[in-house]
């Protein structure tokens, strides 16, 4: 009898297994396929290596001479895919051995095998019946399909990142952050890129200042978007490096689906509840069968995975006995674009149907030392707060290293911080970070440097 059975072996799942173990729950991680899931294997840590790979390209491409480089032909630089790709190969190859060792040091045993649950307390899997006190359900989640007579015109995310030729003319399927990324990606390449979006919106899940922001980046960059089209089945609908849909043809050698996503559901003996097509989850992550817990994208919260992760670490506290809610507006929300995005809290539109009185406090980078002498000036730090008290409600960053500045955000509001707070905060200078600061000031009285 195992104390908690893990289904799935993505940032969810991993992550929640390996506390387990830590803490003593005798645990178990069953994967059908790789060790790491979607994310190590064919997601953020393939996609996030082959932008970087792509960024350095531009940069020595139309930077160099700027920065005091002398001797570079440009007309010698290209891009090589294939390259690329081997180097992303090698990471991920790194990271995922060392989230097998990290479980099987934490004492968790791993099944290679698909599961099933036959009971509350059971799961089949590589032939065994296991028994398990808890059971994690963690096993993410795939984009919709794209029905086509062409077998080789779509690519899944999936296969996106192996070997292979990229076409002049290429199509995202998709408005998420993953497909405006992608986008980016592939037109840095120079290649030429669409954006077909099923609604109004690209990045709905973005304050609207920063999806403002990322279409004039787009409008600039000749990323084009076609919105409130639907591709789930373009049988018929393409012919000689043309795609049609309702009438518009759009120039398209490839698809890349990154369309929304829909839970991998598990094969069960018992009934548990899905909602949209994902698991319906409490706000413990548990389901509608007791002991039976979902984290990550399966539960359709959020598609990130230090969410998930998150989720998983709440769940394994909560069977040792630690009840503490999670507070979802307290994680922060990353966009892989160029430049990068991020946020925490609440958006604009959601502290206004609160009715909060509140204050904007923005800082552009075009302002800061740091950001000036590496030559990132495009974006802002944004700090909403509510008057009174001047606490931080939301915080919104566009800058080169967004990803990794929204932390300092994040430990703000674990504290329930103030914009006092945050200008009273020395930071070190030269730093990007220093716009933190000078919001802080710019919500209590006025920016220094503004």
């Amino acid at each position: 009898m195992y104390d908690l059975i893990v289904i799935g072996s993505g940032p969810a799942g991993y992550v929640a297994a390996i506390r387990a173990g830590q803490v003593g729950l005798k645990t178990v991680i069953i994967e059908r396929d790789s060790i790491g899931g979607m994310c190590l294997n064919w997601g953020c840590i393939p996609s996030k290596s082959i932008m970087e790979s792509v960024k350095l390209y531009q940069r020595v491409a139309k930077d160099a001479g700027r920065f005091g480089i002398d001797g570079i032909d440009k007309k010698q630089i290209s891009f090589n895919w294939n390259k690329a790709v081997k180097r992303s190969d090698g990471i991920v190859k790194k990271l995922t051995a060392g989230v097998e060792f990290l479980l099987t040091k934490s004492g968790v045993e791993i099944i290679k095998g698909s599961a099933k649950i036959v009971s509350n307390n059971s799961v089949l899997a590589d032939n065994r019946l296991i028994e398990g006190k808890s059971i994690i359900i963690a096993t993410g989640s795939s984009s919709e399909s794209i029905i086509s007579d062409n077998k080789d015109l779509v690519v899944d995310p999936k296969e996106l990142f192996s070997e292979r030729v990229i076409p002049a003319n290429i199509v995202i399927a998709g408005k998420s952050s993953v497909a405006t990324e992608l986008a980016q990606t592939f037109g840095m390449m120079e290649r030429n890129v669409t954006i077909v979006s099923d609604s109004e919106v690209i990045m709905p899940k973005a304050d609207n200042s920063i999806r403002d922001f990322m279409l004039n980046k787009f409008k600039k960059d000749k990323i084009k978007i076609v919105f409130n089209k639907e591709l789930t089945n373009i049988t018929g609908k393409w012919r000689d490096g043309i795609l049609n849909i309702d009438g518009e043809d759009i120039a398209c050698d490839m698809i890349v689906n990154a369309k929304d996503r829909k839970a991998n559901l598990i094969d069960s003996d018992i009934t548990i509840d899905t909602a949209n097509g994902f698991i319906k989850v409490d706000d413990n992550f548990e389901t509608s069968v007791k002991g039976i817990f979902a984290v990550g994208d399966v539960n359709g919260i959020s598609m990130y995975a230090h969410v998930g992760s998150a989720q998983g670490l709440n769940v394994v506290n909560r069977i040792r006995g630690i009840d503490e809610k999670l507070d979802l507006y307290k994680l922060p929300l990353n966009m892989y674009t160029v430049p990068e995005a991020a946020q925490i809290g609440r958006t604009e539109e959601e502290i206004k149907i609160a009715g909060y009185d509140y204050k904007i406090s923005e800082f552009p980078l075009s302002a800061n030392g740091k950001a000036l002498t590496e030559g990132n000036t495009e974006g802002f730090v944004r700090i909403l707060s509510e008057k009174k008290y001047g606490e931080v409600l939301g915080v919104q960053i566009i800058a080169s290293n967004a990803t990794d500045m929204i932390n300092e955000a994040s430990a703000y509001m674990q504290l329930e911080s103030t914009v006092y707070d945050i200008a009273k905060t020395v930071h070190t200078h030269p730093t990007v970070s220093e716009v933190f600061m000078e919001a802080g000031f710019e919500a209590v009285d006025r920016a220094i440097h503004k």
